[in-house]
């Protein structure tokens, strides 16, 4: 058991997958896996001293004996030690792990809310925040590192985080099957084209995470038993959940206090890592969609459905198509302005608060000393986030209502 968990662990294996597709390692031995040395494991010290000293010594004239065909390549390696050779999936892989990203979750989460359904849409994000959470602070609980030598990162961008598990593989599963489970008695439609397409979506997204040299087969592993394990009691709690905080008198104080604690009390790593400000995002957001659904309940906006579930799918007219757009242009609009207000005026009056210029607070070094700046972080993530979540599920569907291009079934979904 622990040799298999060693060769899934191994950079070796991401180089295979990576290799698989279409990713060609210019210097002949980067990405080459000593058959003899370990048993297929990861190589010995001096094997890589020696493997390391050959590249460089031969960097130079591997770099020149390559150069025509890097310029004849629309994707440059700039000097990496490798080369696209199948465009199809690097394109493919680069979009599919966008899927896991703050921009996806920033335009599908409105989306959804304003033209297809918030009930829906606010168990999906409580199921989304939850996962997250679990999965944010395992990494920083357990300490893994990334894939190294001799497999090559095709991404930068998350490189500071830990590896295990994957967070990207437990959204892959998270967000299409909680989708599928929660409109599988709401809506009548084929439940296997909506299977096959929630297992598109995760192949894709845990694929590419390990194409781009950003996770070992292991964390994708891992991620996706671990999610599994998660959603098997979450789905019914979730369920239950909503409707509890939607309908409680005093359900506000409750979350609120609640979303606060859990990023209070993130378990730290030791070392400055984004997660803990990634998990403030997910948690805010969940908090403020709940809020606003409750305040659309106290108010009496929500009303029961005039007819049971499961219902037909309306597919959109020309006229429905067009507000469905103008919505969804108009309230992206909204949200990056209240990104924007929010995060400049939450990050000043924190910086006041204690008594910091902000401006050299922000250009200060990230470390776990620095607790200045890790408070106004958190505080301002969490009030921005939390106004887009409010203001997706609360203010923005007011707007659209007296702009008279609302959802007309909106307010019936408790």
């Amino acid at each position: 058991m622990h040799s298999l968990m060693e060769y899934l662990k191994s950079p070796e294996l991401v180089v295979r997958v990576q290799e698989f597709f279409g990713i060609e390692y210019l210097r002949k031995d980067q990405g080459k896996i000593d058959s003899t040395t370990n048993n297929g494991n990861l190589p010995s010290s001096a094997a890589k001293k020696r493997t390391i000293n050959e590249d460089v010594a031969r960097s130079s004239e591997s770099d020149s004996n390559d150069s025509s065909d890097r310029k004849s390549d629309d994707i440059s390696n700039n000097g990496k030690p490798y080369r696209v050779t199948k465009k199809f999936w690097y394109y493919l892989f680069i979009i599919g792990t966008e899927l896991g990203d703050e921009i996806f979750y920033a335009t599908f989460i409105p989306f959804w809310f304003w033209n297809i359904d918030s009930a829906v849409g606010r168990r999906v994000v409580m199921v989304w925040s939850a996962v997250m959470y679990v999965g944010q602070s395992l990494k920083d609980v357990i300490r893994w590192p990334r894939p190294g030598y001799p497999a090559s990162r095709l991404q930068k961008k998350w490189s500071l985080e830990y590896g295990m598990p994957s967070t990207h593989a437990m959204v892959s599963v998270a967000i299409p099957f909680s989708v599928l489970i929660y409109t599988y008695d709401r809506y009548v439609y084929s439940l296997p084209a909506g299977l096959a397409f929630a297992l598109i979506w995760c192949a894709v997204i845990c694929v590419s995470r390990v194409y781009l040299g950003m996770h070992s087969v292991l964390d994708i592993i891992a991620g996706l038993a671990l999610v599994v394990s998660l959603m098997i009691p979450l789905i019914p709690i979730v369920d239950t959940l909503d409707y509890v905080i939607v309908t409680g008198r005093w359900s506000p104080i409750f979350v609120l206090f609640f979303s606060i604690m859990l990023i209070v009390f993130y378990p730290d790593s030791g070392v400055w890592t984004p997660t803990r400000g990634d998990t403030a995002l997910t948690v805010s957001v969940c908090a403020g969609i709940e809020v606003g659904a409750w305040l659309h309940y106290m108010l009496g906006d929500f009303s029961s459905p005039p007819s049971p579930p499961p219902y037909e799918i309306i597919w959109p007219s020309y006229a429905m198509l067009g507000m469905l757009l103008l919505r969804t242009v108009l309230g992206l609009c909204c949200i990056v302005a209240t990104r924007a207000f929010g995060k400049s005026i939450s990050y000043a009056f924190v910086c006041f608060l204690l008594g910091r210029n902000k401006n050299e607070l922000r250009q200060s070094e990230d470390t776990l000393e620095n607790k200045n700046k890790i408070i106004v972080e958190l505080s301002y993530k969490f009030f921005t986030c939390a106004m887009i979540g409010f203001n997706t599920q609360f203010l923005l569907p007011n707007v659209f209502k007296l702009l008279r291009i609302g959802r007309p079934d909106f307010y019936t979904e408790i």
